[in-house]
């Protein structure tokens, strides 16, 4: 078995992939990369272990279900998107593996053995690989949202790859709602947002040193933009698991979109 890459990618706003829009493309790069996504890949993953923005605890937990369920955690959309089915069987093996290793790093670990898949994992994996065949266990954020940690939490998980097992963040480079609702209204004039933010970004996730790499990442916040881009960083936090999960393999940006007058962009390391 190959080792794997890591990867970041846009989970879009809810349901988005799965109901039409006006404009009718308006997902259409994000739907078209993640169909695309799996004949990127050197070898079909064994397993995929998937960090999504929509999961924190207090202590990072383990998902343990050998058969997951869908949690559909958004509201006031069409009804067909509560009909959505994604039955991609659990890894109780794999859970156990990332406990150890998250566990033999320093970190603290819960298992969580009822808790299906949240809309983060479900629907851009839906079309990223909708024969729903290779096991999945999520993994939580820590709720204190440490990016130093996190990066620490994919360092901890490396070793993973050379088993077989694609590592996923699944958020969004940009996510002030607030901003996008706006733009999605018709406004503010057509301004494109999070442009200087996902500059900086990209230099640092794709950065020669590994090292400085992560030091940047580790410092977002201080980034320019960066208040803008995160008014609270849930959806962010799980690229510095995958890159520190990258190791020594150099970032590369695989996916710049603009969508709801917003720059979101998608990032590979291996």
């Amino acid at each position: 078995m190959g080792r794997q890459p890591t990867v970041f990618i846009p989970h879009g706003g809810g349901p988005c992939f799965f109901m039409d829009w006006n404009p009718p493309d308006t997902w259409n790069r994000q739907i078209e990369f993640l169909r695309a996504l799996p004949a990127t890949l050197a070898e079909k993953p064994k397993a995929m272990l998937v960090i999504s923005g929509h999961w924190e605890e207090n202590e990072i937990t383990v998902q343990d279900n050998p058969a997951p369920d869908l949690l559909f955690d958004y509201y006031g959309f069409p009804p067909h998107t509560y009909e959505l089915t994604f039955p991609a069987p659990g890894d109780p093996a794999l859970s156990a593996r990332v406990a150890k290793l998250l566990n033999e790093a320093g970190f603290k670990t819960n298992s969580e053995p009822a808790r299906g898949y949240d809309h983060g994992v479900f629907i851009p994996l839906k079309v990223a690989f909708p024969d729903a065949e290779i096991p999945i266990v999520q993994l939580s954020l820590r709720s204190d949202l440490d990016p130093a940690a996190h990066i620490a939490m994919g360092q901890a998980l490396e070793p993973l790859r050379d088993q077989g097992v694609l590592i996923v963040g699944s958020g969004n480079t940009y996510h002030n709602m607030g901003v996008m609702m706006q733009a999605m209204r018709g406004g503010p004039g057509g301004n494109i947002s999070g442009r200087e933010f996902d500059k900086w970004l990209s230099d640092a996730a794709c950065n020669a040193d590994p090292a400085e790499r992560n030091r940047l990442l580790a410092d977002w916040a201080n980034a320019p933009g960066a208040a803008d881009a995160h008014p609270r960083e849930e959806h962010l936090i799980p690229l510095h698991v995958v890159a520190g999960a990258a190791g020594a393999d150099i970032g590369e940006k695989i996916l710049e979109d603009i969508v709801l007058g917003a720059v979101e962009s998608a990032y590979q390391f291996g």
